[in-house]
């Protein structure tokens, strides 16, 4: 008896519930990614910064944070700080090379223009 339960219960737990597919109320707010974009026109520059215009008047952009080159640098410069520092157990020369190189690829995958 103990069989057939458990067989049911593993079925009931691995077997996902299926979504319902309904379309939403007429009175419910629009959501997603058609709502908060509705009537922005965005400009892209050739560097690949996204230039728009507020609902103040303004100009705003967005562009990339920098966290791919920080991650990339910080690897390589770990690499390049363990193959420099060759005496000991060489943590300090790893270590001084992931900031470093960290730093040196945010800065370089930030790019220099400045977002105002």
């Amino acid at each position: 008896m103990k069989k057939p339960i458990l067989a049911l219960m593993m079925a009931a737990v691995t077997l996902p519930a299926a979504p319902a597919l309904a379309d939403p109320p007429h009175w419910a707010p629009a959501h997603g990614y058609r709502a908060k974009q509705g009537g922005i026109a965005y400009r892209t520059t050739d560097n690949g910064i996204r230039y728009w215009r507020g609902e103040d008047g303004r100009y705003y952009c967005k562009r990339s944070n920098g966290t791919t080159g920080l991650l990339v640098g910080a690897a390589l410069g770990a690499l390049v700080g363990r193959a420099v520092d060759t005496r000991g157990e060489r943590t300090t020369g790893t270590i001084l090379g992931a900031a470093a190189g960290a730093l040196i690829g945010k800065e370089l995958d930030s790019g220099p223009t400045r977002c105002r």
